[in-house]
């Protein structure tokens, strides 16, 4: 099945860093699971607000700079939270970013600065990176 982005989620990549939103669309092509931009440049005052409510722990959020987007699964149409899901996502965005040729860094996995590096499984590499923060 082929997914592509509302306008409600192109209108969230509006500020993004264009190699990256060539990444989000290069990879709601490729999908297993549909996916929408639920947020992509933040101001200061968002992001201020985050952080006291405790929804991020930085001020120096790539959000900031347009260097970064969250995105939602949706199954039948619906949000989904599950993880197993998102590995599907990142596995996506990866392949994206490879045909693109553009550096990407999944929050799941701070530890490997760009996941086209990545050979194993997003899965693999999420565990890896919580047994690595938990040490």
């Amino acid at each position: 099945m082929s997914y592509s982005l509302s306008e409600r989620s192109l209108s969230r990549l509006e500020g993004v860093d264009e190699n990256l939103v060539a990444v989000v669309k290069k990879a709601i092509e490729v999908t297993t699971i549909d996916f929408g931009v639920t947020e992509g440049l933040r101001s200061l005052e968002t992001q201020e607000r985050y952080v006291a409510a405790g929804k991020s722990q930085t001020m120096k959020s790539k959000h900031l700079d347009g260097k970064a987007v969250d995105l939602m699964a949706y199954l039948y149409g619906k949000p989904c939270w599950e993880l197993t899901v998102y590995d599907e996502i990142a596995d996506a965005m990866r392949t994206a970013a490879r045909e693109v040729g553009v550096a990407i860094r999944w929050g799941c996995a701070w530890n490997v600065p760009d996941i086209r590096d990545w050979n194993g499984s997003m899965e693999e590499l999420m565990n890896f990176y919580i047994d690595e923060r938990r040490q």
